[in-house]
C-alpha cells in the first residue's frame, strides 16, 4: 500500500469526444482495407477525429470542466492538474498550464506526463499520492490525445487504429477502505523502437525532417507490440490485485486500455470475468491512447453500470514501453475535513 495519511479516490469523471466520426467505410475509400479486415483484427468500427483548429487543450478542458461540474468543485479549488498526453499543444508551455488558464484554476500546480497509453494510470498514481499525503486536496488528471494529427493516413496498418478524445478524473479524499487500493507501474525502454514518433524532438528536430519522410508519424511494430501487450496486461493486473490483497474473484469490473479486442479478451480470460463486467467502447472510438481508460470509465459510470462499493481493475500498456494497473474500490463520496 502506498497510502500514508488518508484514502484517495475518484470523486467524479468527465469526457469529451470530437463530433466527426470516421468509419471503416470511410477508410475503405482512403487506403486498401475493408471493414471486415479491421473488425476481425482489432474490433474497431469507427473513431472520432478532432477538427484542425481543435487542439488537445481544448478537448482536455471540456472533459475536465465536466468532471468538476459533476464533483461540485470549482476550478479555483483545484490544487494540481496533470495532463497525460503524447500529443500536447506544443513542446512548452505544458498543455496542463494551458488547461489551467482555460479553466481558471489559478492556484493549481500543472504539468504534463508522457507515458503514452499508460499515461492516465501513471497520472492517477501521482495525483493519488499527493492527495493521500495531505499535500493537496483536489487533483485533476486528464488523458487527452489528438492522434489523428500524427497518423500517416497512407499507412493502412496504423491509420485504422487511432482516434481522438479526452477523459478526466477529479481525485480527492474518500472514506478509509475506499478509493485506490494499489498501483502497479512498469517500463521497458528496451522496447522503445517498437512504438514511437521519431521526429520533433532533439534527436530529429522538425527542420531536419526530410521531405517525404515518415518520421513525423506514428510508427508501430504491430506484432511485437501485440505480444508485449498481452503479457503486460495480464502481469500488471495480477500484481495490482496482489498488492491490494484481493483475488480476481473480488473484481466487479475491468476497465482496460482500448487498443485491440483480442488483447482485451486475453485479460478477460485471465481474470475469469463475464463480459458484462468488462467496459469496452473500442468499437466506437478506436485507440485513444491516454484518453481511452478515463473515457471508458466515465461512460460506465454515467450509464450506472459502476456503483459505489464496486471493485475495479484499470489496466493498460503503451509506448515506452510502459504498463500500469490500479485497483479501486469505487466511492465518489468525499471525506470532508474533520470527519
Amino acid at each position: 500500500m502506498f497510502r500514508t495519511n488518508r484514502a484517495a479516490g475518484i470523486l467524479a469523471t468527465g469526457r469529451y469526444l470530437p463530433e466527426k466520426v470516421l468509419t471503416n467505410a470511410d477508410l475503405e475509400k482512403m487506403v486498401e482495407t475493408s471493414d471486415e479486415w479491421i473488425v476481425t483484427r482489432t474490433g474497431i468500427k469507427e473513431r472520432r477525429i478532432s477538427r484542425q483548429d481543435e487542439a488537445s487543450s481544448d478537448m482536455a478542458t471540456a472533459a475536465a470542466q465536466q468532471a468538476l461540474d459533476k464533483a461540485g468543485i470549482a476550478a479555483e479549488q483545484v490544487d494540481l492538474i496533470i495532463v497525460a498526453t503524447v500529443t500536447p499543444d506544443m513542446f512548452f508551455p505544458s498543455t496542463a498550464c494551458i488547461v489551467q488558464e482555460k479553466l481558471g484554476a489559478k492556484r493549481a500546480a500543472a504539468f504534463d506526463l508522457s507515458a503514452a497509453c499508460s499515461g492516465f494510470l501513471y497520472g492517477t498514481s501521482v495525483a493519488a499520492q499527493f492527495v493521500s499525503s495531505g499535500t493537496y486536496r483536489y487533483a485533476l488528471v486528464i488523458g487527452v490525445e489528438s492522434l489523428s494529427k500524427i497518423v500517416d493516413w497512407s499507412d493502412r496498418s496504423t491509420c485504422v487504429l487511432f482516434g481522438d478524445g479526452a477523459g478526466a478524473a477529479v481525485i480527492g479524499p474518500v472514506e478509509e477502505g475506499n478509493g485506490f487500493l494499489s498501483f502497479e507501474l512498469g517500463a521497458d525502454g528496451g522496447g522503445a523502437e517498437l512504438l514511437k514518433l521519431e521526429a520533433g524532438g532533439s534527436r530529429i528536430p522538425v527542420p531536419k525532417v526530410e521531405p517525404g519522410s515518415r518520421e513525423n508519424y506514428i510508427h508501430m511494430a504491430g506484432g511485437e507490440v501485440f505480444k508485449f501487450a498481452v503479457r503486460a496486461m495480464n502481469t500488471a493486473s495480477d500484481q495490482a490485485l496482489l498488492k491490494a490483497g484481493i483475488t480476481k474473484e473480488d473484481v466487479d469490473f475491468l476497465v482496460p486500455h482500448q487498443a485491440n479486442l483480442r488483447i482485451i479478451d486475453s485479460a478477460v480470460k485471465r481474470l475469469g470475468l463475464p463480459y458484462d463486467k468488462v467496459v469496452v467502447n473500442l468499437n466506437r472510438y478506436g485507440n485513444m491512447s491516454s484518453a481511452s481508460i478515463p473515457v471508458a470509465l466515465d461512460e460506465a459510470v454515467s450509464e450506472g453500470r459502476i456503483k459505489d462499493g464496486d471493485m475495479l481493475v484499470l489496466v493498460g500498456f503503451g509506448g515506452g514501453l510502459t504498463w500500469g494497473a490500479s485497483v479501486i474500490k469505487w466511492s465518489t463520496k468525499e471525506k470532508k475535513e474533520g470527519e
